[in-house]
């Protein structure tokens, strides 16, 4: 199935790519959400099996994939009502949705892939597609952003590739060159170790490009600030829990071996350093869009910090990036509603939002306490269980930091939710302020009221899978 999957998306994308019709786009990316929720549902049900070889529908895989259906289909129809609002040429449009899909297809894949060369190949492939919808505007800014994501993500695939020849290094001599997580899970104890600590390294760092972390976490800020919000929403949610995975299962290998500890260490640094980075930005940025994309630097700081003290911190992170993703896609589909009403991305220029759209005021109101993960918020679970094994880590000092941190992150990210929802702006002329339509706002309340029943109410299938996950970790 995942063959024809893949050879389906290619032929919608092209079809995307070549027609110039409105109806008929918007059916060729309707067929693309019922292929790609017939993959999911396949993928799971047939857990655990493999397919052409090179793909997995493990637990990990599945789990993500249900998460990247479930934001796809709000961000073709957000990506839809915002080429439509601003009247855009055919070709523009064409090429909007054709990077969408192929985007869509390439993240989903590579979560699937069960080797480390088709994962490096599929993250190769979201660069490129990102790419083409972080320049959709053709202005000198996206062009900017542009070729500066292209520019650190060629570093980072490098980074990685340097750490795949170093992992086949580490096999020594083995009888085998087999680079499938799963072989060299097995045969983690018979790995060189020094090349294993090198590739690890390499591996690490070309993978937090992706993830949002220290030290490459600058080019997804920068392409979330210049892209679309529909597709700011896929980078800061599913390609950010992309890079996620590729460090993960570079990391159950390395688990296994008497360098974790190594290992934990490197995470922790990034986690530690990922969170303070956030936290100077947060208390200064005046971008809207730039602050939700540092808050999700410190939502995968969190999650690195949870890897790296291990126990109850596995579970926690799994559950992190699932909730966060939600979260954060339904913030930035509600960003195009504010942009539209103030034609303005600063702080300084958006205020008094409860006035002109109150239904999407509520939803950035619900946003900020989920992001910041107060109660109900699902993410609340996850954060608790985090310093809880934290705590049961014997990481006192540095839980105490993190606290001090995250305190000032929720002080700032209130400060400037606060002045968008309450303030009004001075200068500012109502007489061109649009109507917009609650319905619109309709799938970023599924979103959010998502990510709060699976925090705290979630079914046994769902932490099963979570489970399953990280089983040979506990």
């Amino acid at each position: 199935m995942t063959i024809p999957y893949l050879i389906g998306a290619l032929l919608i994308g092209t079809g995307l790519f070549i027609n110039r019709n409105k109806m008929v786009n918007y059916m060729l990316t309707l067929l693309f959400i019922v292929l790609q929720w017939g993959f999911t549902i396949y993928a799971y049900f047939h857990l655990n099996v493999t397919e052409a070889e090179y793909f997995t529908f493990d637990s990990l895989g599945v789990l993500l994939l249900l998460v990247l259906s479930i934001i796809s289909i709000p961000a073709i129809f957000h990506s839809h009502r915002y080429v439509d609002l601003h009247d855009e040429p055919a070709k523009s449009r064409a090429i909007y949705f054709t990077s969408m899909t192929i985007l869509i297809a390439a993240i989903g894949v590579a979560y699937l892939s069960n080797h480390i060369a088709v994962m490096w190949i599929f993250t190769e492939i979201t660069t490129l597609a990102a790419s083409a919808l972080i320049y959709h505007h053709r202005n000198k800014l996206a062009l900017e952003g542009t070729w500066k994501y292209v520019f650190i993500c060629a570093i980072s695939v490098t980074f990685i590739f340097i750490g795949i020849l170093f992992l086949s290094l580490s096999l020594g001599k083995a009888s085998s060159d087999d680079l499938s997580y799963q072989y060299l899970m097995t045969h983690s104890a018979s790995l060189n170790q020094f090349w294993l600590k090198l590739a690890f390294l390499f591996i690490f760092a070309g993978f937090t490009a992706k993830a949002g972390l220290v030290p490459m976490f600058t080019a997804g800020v920068d392409a979330k600030d210049k892209a679309p919000g529909p597709a700011a929403a896929l980078l800061s949610s599913v390609l950010m829990n992309m890079g996620v995975v590729g460090i993960f299962r570079i990391y159950k290998i390395i688990a296994s071996t008497p360098l974790q500890h190594w290992a934990n260490l490197v995470i922790g640094i990034s986690a530690v350093l990922s969170i303070f980075v956030a936290t100077v930005y947060m208390i200064k940025v005046k971008n809207i869009k730039r602050m939700f994309a540092y808050s999700s630097i410190e939502h995968m700081g969190l999650v690195m910090l949870a890897i790296s003290v291990g126990g109850i911190g596995y579970y926690a992170a799994i559950l992190h990036i699932v909730l966060h993703a939600f979260v954060k896609s339904s913030l930035f589909f509600q960003y195009n509603q504010i942009y539209r009403v103030y034609q303005d991305k600063s702080i300084y220029h958006i205020g008094n939002y409860f006035k002109y759209n109150p239904t999407g005021a509520i939803v950035v109101l619900i946003g900020f306490i989920c992001g910041t993960a107060m109660p109900p918020s699902g993410l609340f679970v996850s954060e608790f269980l985090i310093f809880r094994a934290l705590f049961e880590g014997h990481q006192i000092f540095i839980l105490i930091a993190v606290l001090l941190l995250l305190t000032i992150i929720i002080w700032a990210f209130a400060k400037n939710i606060l002045k968008v929802l309450f303030t009004p702006v001075v200068n500012f002329d109502e007489s061109n302020v649009p109507v917009i339509k609650p319905w619109e706002s309709y799938s970023q309340y599924a979103l959010l009221f998502l990510s709060i029943y699976l925090g705290l109410t979630p079914p046994d299938s769902f932490v099963q899978l979570i489970k399953e996950s990280v089983m040979f970790l506990s």
